[in-house]
Order: C-alpha cells, then sequence, then structure tokens
C-alpha cells in the first residue's frame, strides 16, 4: 500500500512551533542557560589546546640545551640543515633545558574541570526548564483536545471510530511530548554549539575552518534527501496506529458478540492485516531515517581525515601549534557531531509532526454551532410542551431523512413513537437534545425556539435512558447521582425505591456502596436498565425520553419498569421510542413514523381501529408470534 501524503508537513511543524509560545519567557531562560553551557563546552578544547602545548614544549625544551635562547635554537637547527624542525620551534613557546611546567598544567587542567563542571550545571539546569516548557505544553494540547471534543458534534463522532479518536488523544499527543523532550533542548544546544564551534575554528585558523565547512553542503543534501523520503512513512505509520488501535477497541469492546457469532478468526485477520501495514511503515519509516546517521558517520571520518591530515602538515610548518591542532581536531569533532545529531533527529521531528498533523485535524474539525450571546430563559417552573414546527433534516445532503415534520406533545403526555428501523425516530430525540441541528423550522420548549437556549440550559431540563445502557466505574450510589450530584441520599433511596432498584440492592453484600465496572459486568442486563432509569429520574427533568428504555429488560423486570415509569411520568413530558409496541399501550399519543414523516397517529385503540400502519406493525409482533410455523 503506498505512503500516506502529508496534508502540509511545514505548516503543521510552524503550528505545533506556535504552541511553544506561551512558554516564550522559559523559552528564554532554557536559551540562556543553552548559551552558557555550550560557550564553556566550546572553550574546552581550546584551553586543553593550551595543555597540550605546555606538555609538548616542556618535552622539546627538555632536549635543547640550556643556556641558551630560543631563537639561537632555531638559528642552530637551521645551520644543521634541519629546517623543518626550525619551522616547528618558530611556532612554539620553548624554553631551552626547561622541563614541563607542571605548575602552570595543573592550573590550566583545573580550569577545565572547573569550566566542564559550569556546563553539567548549565545543561543540567537547561534540561530541568526544558522538561517542564514541554510538559507545561502537552498539558494544554491535551485541554484543548479535550474541550474540542465537547465542541464537536455529535455527526464527528458517527463518521470516526472511537479507537481512532482516542488514538489522536493519547497515542499521538505522547508522541509529540516525547518528539518534544528529545529534540528541543537537543536542538537549541546543537544549532547553538555549530555557531560557537565555527567561531572557534576561524579563530584558530580560517583555513582549516574552510576545509571543514566544506563537507557541510554534503552532510544537508543527505539528510535533506534522506527526509523526503523517510516522512510519507511517518504519517503512514501513525495512521495505521490509529486504525489497529480502533479495531482493538472494536473488538475488545464487542468480544463477546464477536465469539458468539465465530467471528475470532476474521477479527484476528483483519488485526494481523492492519499490524503488517503498521508494521511496513514503521519499518520503512525507522529504516530510511535511521540511514541518516551512517551517512554522517561518514561525512564526519572524511572532514576528520581531511582535518587531520592539513593540520599536520602546517605543524610541521610552524604555522600552528599542536595544542591548535588538537583542539581544531576537537572542534571538528564537536562540529560534525552536533549535525549529525540534528540528521538524527529528523526522524524524530517527523514522527512527532506526523503526530501533529493528526492532533491538529481533530482541532481544526467543524465545530457546533455556538450557544447565542444572549440565551432565551426558560420559564420557571418548565411546563414540557414540545413542539416540532414544520422541521426538515438529513444526515447527508443527498439523502433526506426528515421532511416538513409537525407534532405537538403537551405538558404530560407520553407520546411514543414507533416504526420500523431507519424511520427516523431517535433523530427526533436527537434533534430536540440539540446533538444535531435541524436544517429548516424549528423546536420549541415552552413556547420558546430550543436554538436560542443554551445547550446546558435544555438538556438539564431533559432526562434521558439510552438503549445502549453505559455505567461508569463507581458505586451503584455514584452511578445513580451521576445527573443529580447535589441530590440527597434522601432523594437518592427514594428514586431507588420507585425504579426498584433498591430489591436489587439490598441482595448485594455492600448495597449501594457495590462497585461497579465500567460495563457493568457485575450486574445484568435488567439491573443495569434499571439504574440508568433511576438516574434519569432523579435528576427530575421536565422531559423524559426513553429510547429503547425497556427492550433489553427481561418480562418480570419490565413489568417493574412499567409500574415505575407510569408513575414518574406522571407531570412530565415523555417521549418513549420502543419497537416492542407492548410498552406504550398507555401512551397518550403514539406517533407512527416511515420515512422520517409522520404516517399515523393516534391512542393505540384508535390506531387499531385504523387498521392501517401501527395496525400492521401490531400483528406482526403478536398474531404473527402467536401463529403456529409451518
Amino acid at each position: 500500500m503506498p505512503a500516506e501524503k502529508s496534508m502540509d508537513f511545514r505548516a503543521s511543524g510552524r503550528r505545533l512551533l506556535g504552541a511553544l509560545r506561551p512558554e516564550r519567557l522559559q523559552i528564554a531562560v532554557v536559551m540562556s542557560l543553552a548559551v552558557a553551557s555550550v560557550a564553556l563546552v566550546v572553550l574546552g578544547p581550546k584551553i586543553l589546546g593550551t595543555a597540550t602545548n605546555i606538555i609538548f614544549e616542556g618535552v622539546i625544551g627538555r632536549q635543547l640545551p640550556a643556556g641558551i635562547t630560543q631563537q639561537e635554537a632555531i638559528d642552530a637547527a637551521r645551520a644543521q640543515g634541519q629546517d623543518t624542525f626550525a619551522d616547528l620551534l618558530g611556532g612554539m613557546d620553548v624554553v631551552p633545558g626547561a622541563g614541563i611546567d607542571f605548575d602552570r598544567l595543573g592550573r590550566v587542567l583545573l580550569a577545565v574541570l572547573a569550566i566542564y563542571v559550569g556546563s553539567f550545571l548549565f545543561g543540567w539546569l537547561q534540561g530541568r526548564f526544558t522538561t517542564g516548557v514541554v510538559q507545561r505544553t502537552t498539558f494544554r494540547l491535551r485541554a484543548d483536545v479535550e474541550a474540542k471534543l465537547s465542541r464537536v458534534p455529535l455527526r464527528y463522532f458517527d463518521r470516526q471510530q472511537r479507537g481512532e479518536v482516542l488514538s489522536r488523544v493519547t497515542n499521538d499527543i505522547d508522541n509529540i511530548a516525547q518528539t518534544m523532550q528529545q529534540t528541543l533542548s537537543q536542538l537549541i544546544t546543537a544549532v547553538l554549539t555549530v555557531i560557537g564551534v565555527i567561531v572557534m575554528m576561524f579563530w584558530i585558523s580560517p583555513v582549516l575552518a574552510l576545509v571543514a565547512l566544506v563537507t557541510v553542503p554534503l552532510s544537508i543534501v543527505i539528510t535533506v534527501a534522506i527526509a523526503k523520503r523517510s516522512q510519507p512513512q511517518f504519517v503512514a505509520q501513525w495512521s495505521w496506529t490509529g486504525k489497529l488501535n480502533a479495531h482493538i477497541e472494536e473488538m475488545y469492546t464487542g468480544h463477546a458478540l464477536v465469539k458468539v457469532f465465530g467471528r475470532q478468526k476474521q477479527a484476528i485477520a483483519t488485526f494481523h492485516e492492519r499490524n503488517g501495514e503498521l508494521y511496513a511503515a514503521s519499518f520503512k519509516a525507522q529504516f530510511i531515517s535511521g540511514i541518516i546517521q551512517p551517512a554522517m558517520g561518514f561525512v564526519a571520518n572524511l572532514n576528520y581525515v581531511i582535518v587531520a591530515v592539513v593540520g599536520g602538515l602546517k605543524v610541521a610548518s610552524g604555522t600552528m601549534t599542536l595544542g591548535d591542532v588538537q583542539a581544531f581536531i576537537q572542534y571538528s569533532r564537536q562540529f560534525t557531531q552536533p549535525i549529525t545529531q540534528i540528521a538524527s533527529m529528523m526522524n524524530l521531528l517527523q514522527s512527532g509532526v506526523a503526530s501533529a498533523e493528526r492532533v491538529f485535524e481533530l482541532l481544526d474539525a467543524t465545530e457546533q454551532s455556538p450557544d447565542p450571546e444572549v440565551p432565551a430563559i426558560l420559564p420557571v417552573p418548565v411546563r414540557g410542551r414540545v413542539a416540532f414546527e414544520d422541521v426538515s433534516f438529513r444526515y447527508e445532503q443527498d439523502r433526506p431523512l426528515i421532511d416538513h415534520l409537525s407534532l405537538v406533545a403537551e405538558p404530560g403526555q407520553t407520546v411514543a413513537i414507533v416504526g420500523p428501523t431507519g424511520a427516523g425516530k431517535t433523530t427526533l430525540v436527537n434533534l430536540l437534545m440539540r446533538f444535531y441541528e435541524v436544517d429548516a423550522g424549528r423546536i420549541t420548549l415552552d413556547g420558546i425556539d430550543v436554538a436560542t437556549l443554551t445547550r446546558d440550559a435544555l438538556r438539564s431540563k431533559i432526562g434521558m435512558v439510552l438503549q445502549d445502557t453505559w455505567l461508569f466505574g463507581g458505586t451503584i450510589e455514584e452511578n445513580i447521582t451521576y445527573g443529580a450530584t447535589d441530590a440527597t441520599r434522601e432523594q437518592m433511596l427514594a428514586a431507588a425505591h420507585a425504579t426498584h432498584v433498591d430489591r436489587l440492592v439490598s441482595t448485594l453484600p455492600d448495597g449501594y456502596a457495590t462497585v461497579l465496572d465500567d460495563e457493568g459486568a457485575n450486574v445484568s442486563a435488567g439491573e443495569k436498565q434499571l439504574l440508568t432509569i433511576a438516574r434519569a429520574f432523579l435528576a427530575d427533568p421536565a422531559i423524559l425520553v426513553l429510547d429503547e428504555a425497556t427492550s433489553s429488560v427481561d418480562t418480570r423486570t419490565e413489568v417493574l419498569v412499567q409500574q415505575a415509569m407510569a408513575a414518574l411520568r406522571a407531570g412530565r413530558t415523555s417521549f418513549v421510542i420502543a419497537h416492542r409496541l407492548s410498552t406504550i399501550r398507555d401512551a397518550d399519543v403514539i406517533l407512527v413514523m416511515e420515512h422520517g414523516a409522520i404516517v399515523e397517529q393516534g391512542t393505540h385503540a384508535d390506531l387499531l381501529a385504523a387498521n392501517g400502519a401501527y395496525a400492521a406493525l401490531y400483528a406482526s409482533q403478536f398474531a404473527l408470534a402467536a401463529a403456529p410455523i409451518d
């Protein structure tokens, strides 16, 4: 499979750097510490060169006769035809007959020790400040993503696999943090080291400096060429990471269903396919980018050979001291090493920017329309009159779902919505909750357009029991009070009693302190349904939405739930969505929907008498269910 193309690698890199803007002061401190650390490191070889000169000059001086001057020694060497040795002496500061000046040598070495200790301390402080910069930046990025997820419409999650979104929130942000931690400080240090070393090399020998710089263009060409080939592979690597995580999350969440239908082999095959794609992309990314370091090593060795040969010739000619050549060789190593580091960091940078692209793509997703600056205020108390006025809506622009729908739910009425799958039953509730915005028309609550309310104000008046029950890791009491954290224990117990949760709790040794996992695996499906209903009832909403609320409840539990619902629906406008028509016989109004339109409405008895769509649904569930099968 071809590698995936980056959206805009440079723009994403600049945007990632922009995320560091709030840390300008701290970065200035990091830069200052880096300058101090690098300045001391760069100064070290030059001083060590002085130590080498002291030793070498002492060794040479001991071989010369005492009592003569350096110039007399040079002249004597030339008189004997030793011009090369004379040139060597001319480039040194020798005292004939004197040996190594150990006092001076000791002072120089102590100075070098102090320099390197100081460089270490500055470098340690630099690393400490850098860690703070990176972690705070990552903290803000995670906060931005979390805030963004609360602002994107439900439509975004409909089109994204949960594992893919989770991968962006976790893996990609962690990779960005790791990239910044490993490259930010090193990159600053490497660039400053290159600048400092170039200055010192030109100070010591402009000729040798130019020789050393000849290899820089070659290094740049190699790095850019390799980076261009590895960049698409890093994009593909993190894209396949997200796809693999999405598959794993999906298979883990539905592992029971996978086993029931015997789809383990297919699930494993899909895993191996995506894992193989991830392996291929990761291998190519790491292998191609990994070529940079040995290539830079070759260029560095080439540079070392050239500097050593030319430097040796200059020492022999007396135009440079041995200490300066030694310092220059160290500088050439210090020069090529940060260039190699910068080149090697390209794979980390490309990986990090590839992850940043995926995170920025999430942050740039279209958001839901903002709440009005001056929102309308609902009356107190809310009566619960809901009206759909000529509402139209479609998930896809070319596929109409609801067209010109109008209905009214009077305060305290129970409105049941039935119809085949895809008729638009759940969509009505999603529009009421403003999970989606209507394309045309409007929805009112007590005469106020819900679009003029804040979403929080609207949803605080609506209690909802979803078709898919969801419990959070925590105690039974915490799950019941999730929607009403300020409820008293007496109110919680009353809600539990009304929904027959107290019967469940009485059988548990820890009662309401029983800890549930996030999937509620230690309670039955019916018991989970009762807990979610108790949660909605405790919130005491003006409007109650039951989306398939009893579809997964056994017959005995359903009777208990129906009894509780009948009492708790009193005084509330209730919308009940169910395929099981036995649960809605006592509804005040039953709406029959087909293809996004209301084709029938009335009471259970009226609709049966009309012998229309509702009667057909009813017959399909009861009359045909009882008929013998040939």
